[in-house]
């Protein structure tokens, strides 16, 4: 069995281990939202659909009734192709507004001309102090991804990101692609998860599923 087959047969029986597992579809409404630093611009209940407004700094719409510390975040994403203002993505492990982890994604960098561009189109990382340009600058390449799908920037993509205890994996659900797998950079303290849009940026976000 070579190499790529052995990665197809593992990530497909780590998809089939989840769909396995008890899943709870989140509905996205203002009762079970709560806000930081962004507002709720529209709701769309029948799609299940959120939208938070750009403002300077990070933001997040903290998700009540949800109690997750290891398991399966998967959800549809939508940011927009406007040069370093699209940053979404999903936050956990939040212990307050500034301490968290998160994988976020820069849509404007999904089809870039340039490979390093690319390169940098997912990202891990622990706020406040591991951030995106401390981890770029100390561990080059180690915490950011190429998205191989390369989705239209201003179009949904769908993603689903696992995390034990140890470490964090993204996947593209639509190729059936590992597009990260990273160590986490700290402990699991926290059961909360938040929808995440950073620096300046709006986000859409639509049928969040949580697996335990």
């Amino acid at each position: 069995m070579n190499k790529q087959i052995l990665e197809y047969t593992i990530i497909m029986l780590i998809l089939l281990t989840m769909a396995s597992c008890s899943e709870k579809i989140v509905q996205l409404t203002k009762e079970n939202l709560s806000t930081v630093n962004r507002e709720i611009v529209a709701i769309d209940k029948n799609a299940n659909t959120v939208i938070l407004n750009n403002k300077v700094g990070d933001g997040m719409a903290m998700i009540k009734g949800v109690n997750f510390d290891i398991g399966t975040i998967e959800l549809e994403l939508k940011g927009e192709n406007i040069q370093q203002k699209s940053f979404v993505g999903v936050a956990f492990n939040v212990q307050n507004d500034s301490t968290y982890e998160a994988v976020y994604f820069r849509p404007f960098n999904f089809q870039a001309n340039e490979k390093i561009r690319r390169e940098h189109s997912i990202q891990y990382i622990y706020h406040p102090k591991q951030n995106w340009r401390f981890l770029r600058t100390n561990f080059e390449g180690k915490y950011e991804a190429e998205f191989p799908r390369k989705p239209t920037p201003n179009d949904w993509f769908k993603i689903l990101i696992k995390i034990d205890n140890k470490k964090v994996y993204v996947y593209d659900t639509e190729s059936n692609t590992e597009l990260l797998s990273v160590e986490r950079l700290t402990e699991q303290v926290s059961n909360k998860i938040a929808l995440w849009a950073g620096n300046d940026s709006k986000g859409e976000f639509r049928n969040l599923k949580i697996m335990k």
